[in-house]
């Protein structure tokens, strides 16, 4: 056990090289992701990659699954989530937007921008989308909305996100949190009760003015 526990601190872990990958994605792109660059970053030996991944392949398909369960995975479970209205629903995808460990929006840009480089990940891309608007479509269909009218809110409340990450827009936290209830009054079709604005911003410590 003792020479197992050795073995694995000098080869550094499985988890260890797919933060550096995940790191060097988010700063430089996909093709930092190389294994001499990490090995670097990581002060371990380039052999030691092979312990935990076959090849760069594998550690890029490892970075697409962690996207993959972490951004779309959010979005599902948020839009699953217990809720008194559909005004709160709304709000409780908009966790994702303001909590990091629901949604990584740097990620996701990372991840979108290297699919303008690879057809097989802008499929992936794809399908994340699709199974992103299939779950709040099925969110405002539970609250009583038609097919269409749900389809197409789905689309607004999910294209107007993705365009914030695609254009890096930066909000001040005080504008964002005043802008919420328009925007799921405008989502929804409700105004947001102030019950529901106030467990919302306390999930994010935030109190109004």
């Amino acid at each position: 056990m003792d020479q197992t526990l050795n073995d694995t601190g000098w080869r550094g872990s499985q988890e260890g090289w797919l933060e550096a990958a995940y790191l060097s994605l988010l700063d430089s792109g996909v093709d930092s992701v190389k294994i001499l660059p990490l090995a670097k970053r990581l002060n371990l030996s380039r052999t030691s990659f092979y312990w935990f991944f076959k090849d760069r392949e594998e550690l890029l398909a490892a970075l697409v699954t962690r996207w993959r369960d972490k951004n779309t995975g959010g979005i599902v479970r948020q839009t699953e989530a217990y809720a008194e209205s559909l005004a709160e629903a709304m709000l409780n995808v908009f966790d994702c937007w303001l909590n990091n460990e629901l949604f990584d929006a740097k990620f996701e840009f990372a991840v979108r921008s290297w699919a303008l480089q690879s057809d097989e990940i802008l499929e992936q891309v794809r399908e994340a989308d699709q199974m992103r608007l299939e779950a709040l479509k099925r969110m405002f269909i539970r609250f009583g909305n038609s097919e269409i009218n749900a389809d197409v809110r789905a689309r607004t409340t999910y294209l107007v996100q993705i365009g914030y990450i695609s254009m890096q827009s930066q909000e001040d936290i005080a504008v964002r949190m005043k802008r919420i209830p328009e925007y799921i009054e405008i989502y929804t079709g409700q105004v947001p009760q102030q019950r529901e604005l106030d467990r919302f911003f306390s999930r994010h410590n935030y109190k109004p003015d």
